[in-house]
């Protein structure tokens, strides 16, 4: 697996693109806690994998009915504004094999919380639904919906849940909602499409591990294929 992202797979928005985590070992080394590395520069992924089927993580199972009646509240909300939630989302947050993988796999604590729809701070109509937050909140995944049904991933360092319940309190919030500007940089596009960002975290928290005190020598072909495209450790 080697190579850059093609142009195919990069974002038509205003949005910086870019892949926030941790490090890969020495074979991409991160500074802090996370780091936000150019999505051009990540391995690439095949696209045709990504069926809402989730085969690389084993299969679905049954789907659990009292996420499934959580999820559908969700989904009615977001009816109202003519948005609708993508169907690998449904599934992974649905289905009684997949619900709460991140979080078991997550090397940094990252953990499951799905949101009411906010509204985007930069596109009238568009909307955000935060899904996945780091423990210490250092970086917040929504998916982000267009009433042309285009839906995507985006990570910010701002949870716009809190910034809207504190503007409709009158209570001082952090950023500045009205600065569109201000929210474009604090905003970055991630992955088209939910299963594709399952699957990059998936593989790279569960290869942290093998890079970080493990034996690289027998890593599974994905693993071992999406090592590869970084080449050889960096000196430290």
């Amino acid at each position: 697996m080697t190579g850059e992202q093609t142009g195919a797979d990069l974002p038509s928005t205003d949005f910086d693109a870019s892949w926030c985590a941790t490090d890969l070992g020495g074979y991409r080394p991160c500074r802090y806690t996370y780091e936000r590395y150019p999505y051009a520069s990540l391995p690439p992924l095949d696209p045709a994998r990504f069926t809402a089927a989730f085969e690389w993580l084993g299969g679905v199972g049954e789907p659990v009915p009292g996420k499934v009646t959580k999820l559908g509240g969700l989904a009615g909300d977001l009816a109202v504004s003519g948005l609708t939630l993508p169907r690998d989302f449904v599934v992974f947050q649905t289905g009684a094999d997949l619900s709460g993988a991140l979080d078991k796999v997550s090397v940094t604590g990252c953990w499951t919380d799905i949101s009411d729809p906010l509204p985007s701070p930069v596109e009238p109509g568009a909307f955000l639904v935060r899904f996945l937050r780091d423990q210490q909140d250092c970086v917040i995944w929504y998916l982000y919906l267009r009433p042309s049904g285009e839906a995507f991933v985006v990570h910010s360092h701002i949870d716009y849940e809190h910034e809207y319940r504190a503007r409709r309190a009158g209570e001082e919030t952090w950023t500045d909602l009205d600065d569109r500007a201000e929210q474009l940089a604090a905003i970055n596009w991630c992955a088209p499409s939910f299963e594709e960002f399952a699957h990059r975290f998936w593989i790279e928290n569960r290869l942290w591990h093998e890079v970080n005190g493990g034996d690289v020598a027998r890593l599974e072909p994905q693993l071992r294929d999406y090592l590869r495209h970084y080449e050889s450790p960096v000196a430290r």
